[in-house]
């Protein structure tokens, strides 16, 4: 089996003081990345992290990682044995050049011997997806983190959001292929019926072609109160079943409630950072709903 490294680069809206204490903390890492936490901050020390939050490490028998580097507000290393692989993580964290109160995080995790499950590639790249995520929302204040069961039977993504516009003018957002492009960024096209194509014409590279997205298909439709859609991999993998995204509305007050489940998950890391862009997506689903001027977005899922 072939070695595996996989790089990432993060811009926090956080000074590097900062950035380095949540990366090192027990309490801090608790706050964002597992149930359980221990470290000791020198090289040699304890760098443990266990419980249902943290990915291949449920007990504290199975936390064994180190600190193989450690250098104060600067850089950090620790090992970490997934998925019966010995592997390193490493951060390195730097002032922004743009912004004085912000940092950059270039971070690595490398196995000299890939995990021997599928798709292994696909799995790091989602679990530190991931963990921007949860990493970035918990220097914010901590709203809308999202620490995930990895032992869950059906992992999946529930999010809720109060709009101020009754539900005929929110479904609108939904099924209009005008008003999804305003919250998506992309050209949309929608054959509002059970069956019919619900299409976001995404174009992206992959191994060096250009591919559009699939269209996903309409699985429940009630006007004005239930959209569900099939959800093919973002990357394309025909591998990988579908899954499922449903929004649920329901009258509240003088506006509505919405309610966004993502599932069909076939392993609890597979939700990537989907949490955070369906937050973010539903947020603008809200100003669109209500008339808000908005931005082009960039998008990724």
């Amino acid at each position: 089996m072939s070695a595996l490294k996989h790089e990432f680069t993060w811009k926090i809206p956080a000074p590097p003081a900062r950035v380095f204490t949540a990366l090192t903390n027990a309490d801090d890492l608790q706050g964002w990345f597992a149930e359980h936490a221990e470290v000791a901050p020198h090289v040699g020390g304890a760098y443990r992290f266990w419980g249902k939050h943290t990915l291949g490490t449920p007990a504290p028998a199975d936390a064994h990682g180190q600190i193989t580097r450690f250098e104060p507000n600067k850089s950090v290393a620790y090992t970490w044995r997934l998925q019966e692989r010995d592997s390193e993580v490493s951060f390195e964290v730097e002032a922004d050049p743009e912004n004085a109160e912000a940092s950059i995080v270039k971070g690595a995790h490398t196995f000299a011997e890939a995990p021997a499950i599928n798709r292994a590639k696909e799995m790091i790249d989602d679990l530190w997806r991931f963990n921007w995520g949860n990493f970035s929302a918990h220097l914010a204040g901590g709203q809308g983190k999202l620490l995930v069961d990895y032992a869950a039977k059906d992992p999946n993504v529930a999010l809720s959001i109060y709009i101020d516009a009754p539900p005929s003018a929110v479904f609108r957002t939904l099924i209009d292929p005008e008003k999804i492009q305003q919250w998506f960024g992309v050209a949309a096209a929608v054959d509002p019926r059970i069956g019919g194509d619900w299409h976001l014409k995404m174009e992206f590279e992959k191994d060096g072609q250009k591919i559009t997205s699939p269209p996903c298909m309409i699985l429940d439709f009630v006007e004005n109160e239930r959209l569900a859609i099939s959800w093919p991999d973002w990357r394309g993998d025909k591998s990988v079943p579908d899954q499922r995204v449903l929004w649920k509305l329901a009258p509240e007050g003088a506006g509505t409630r919405v309610e966004l489940v993502h599932d069909g998950f076939v392993r609890a890391v597979d939700i990537s950072d989907y949490p955070f862009g369906w937050g973010w997506f539903l947020s603008r689903i809200s100003a669109v709903a209500v008339g808000k001027p908005l931005e082009q977005p960039a998008h990724e899922h």
